[in-house]
């Protein structure tokens, strides 16, 4: 079998850039994303820590002389170094004593599983190791976007507008199927698996990796179930609890569950998102509990045993997954523009699907749609009674406003100002 070539990823310009001006960079993010393939483009020589051949080789040469696993040509990719966590500080001290900038890309697919001593040892690595976070594919790095609106250029305030053939019945497959690189390739139906098998994977080997508590196969795949039905919530721990305890009749102990939690954070399977805090005009109660996503919409196709068929059946579920989608592919088109995406809630229940924040102040507000004349005028309401409320006294007006729906023939600008754009449109 002929091997793919490398599709470049809107990641790749930040780790060109972060090797310019840093002796090591970390390239965080769940396990089949692609960090190893896109770190091996920057790279001038390899080690793969986990290769099954010579893992415990590499773990005991760690050990004994960290210098040996960092001796080659620079910069030197450390694949999974994360398995053997006395290389963070080998490779800090490194950079230290060779004043160079590009030295080492180092990959994990999970934070390393160091007791509280070891965590007080580790050097933090500020000012010697830059962090990148890798996630699945975008639609538009899977070319299953035009690109043809740009984020940046919504920030720039240029004007925007491009047509759309996608049909529902295909936003509902690139949604189950994920951004997997591995998948992008395959065809439908067995694209489709590569979800299943990430999910089995986890439940069953991954989400032990982070420490030396055995978890429960059954118990973390009824906790994924749960989440993915309160996916874009934001469900307290005891909904979670309870959603749980509901399919079972069992008690579920919040702390064993909030464990779990952590370490599917820690393996990057779950994201949630933070709430944005503005100033306001009026001295509404604002709401600072995470929203609950994963990383990838597939996941939460995966963990409840659905498919396309069964979203285009069930719209309302097929929303909340549309919207995981959505929310993956705007961190990732934000992260270049040095950008974090945050909700908003207020205590009077007033929403805000995703809040594009930059490094320099600019903001964009989004309401994520499937679409439809009724659904798009609910976010164009929605987004101007919270730009109204805005106290552009002590903080810029919203640099745009965005309806992301799922299908309609036009991007465009509305009389009020507000874009409607389908996902399949956007790129970074």
């Amino acid at each position: 079998m002929a091997k793919i070539p490398y599709k470049p990823r809107i990641v790749d310009a930040t780790l060109k850039n972060k090797l310019k001006g840093m002796g090591a960079v970390l390239i965080e993010g769940p396990k089949w994303c692609g960090k190893t393939t896109t770190a091996e483009q920057h790279s001038e020589s390899v080690i793969y820590m986990d290769a099954p051949a010579s893992r415990l080789a590499n773990i005991e040469a760690a050990e004994i002389d960290p210098n040996i696993i960092l001796h080659g040509k620079n910069p030197r990719l450390i694949d999974e170094w994360q398995i053997a966590p006395q290389l963070w500080d080998a490779v800090r001290f490194s950079v230290d004593h060779r004043g160079e900038d590009g030295l080492f890309i180092l990959t994990g697919s999970a934070v390393p599983p160091v007791d509280d001593d070891e965590k007080k040892r580790m050097h933090t690595g500020t000012g010697r190791i830059a962090r990148i976070k890798m996630r699945p594919m975008s639609l538009w790095e899977s070319e299953e976007s035009t690109g043809e609106i740009s984020l940046r250029a919504l920030f720039d305030g240029v004007k925007q507008s491009a047509a759309n053939d996608c049909s529902l019945d295909h936003i509902a497959y690139l949604t189950c199927r994920g951004g997997w690189p591995r998948a992008i390739s395959q065809e439908p139906l067995i694209a489709l698996e590569r979800a299943s098998d990430y999910f089995d994977a986890v439940i069953n080997s991954d989400i032990n990796r982070t420490d030396s508590t055995l978890k429960n196969p059954d118990k973390a795949a009824k906790l994924m179930r749960s989440y993915a039905r309160l996916l874009g919530s934001q469900a307290p721990l005891s909904a979670i609890c309870s959603d749980m305890s509901s399919t079972d009749n069992t008690t579920n102990d919040s702390r064993t569950i909030q464990s779990y939690i952590n370490a599917l954070k820690l393996i990057f399977v779950i994201e949630d998102m933070p709430a944005w805090n503005p100033n306001l005009r009026s001295k509404t109660a604002i709401r600072t509990s995470d929203t609950r996503y994963f990383v990838d919409p597939s996941i939460a196709a995966a963990a409840l045993g659905i498919g396309p068929d069964d979203l285009i059946a069930d719209l309302k579920t097929f929303g909340f997954l549309f919207e995981n989608l959505c929310v993956r592919d705007l961190r990732i088109y934000a992260e270049p523009l040095y950008g974090n995406v945050y909700h908003f809630r207020d205590a009077k229940g007033l929403e805000c699907d995703a809040v594009i924040h930059l490094r320099n102040g600019k903001y964009g507000l989004v309401e994520i749609k499937l679409g439809g004349d009724k659904l798009i005028e609910e976010g164009a309401a929605n987004l101007l009674k919270l730009s109204d409320k805005i106290d552009t006294d002590h903080m810029p007006k919203p640099s745009f406003m965005m309806i992301l729906t799922a299908v309609g023939k036009y991007a465009f600008q509305r009389k009020d100002g507000i874009y409607v754009v389908p996902i399949t449109c956007l790129k970074d």
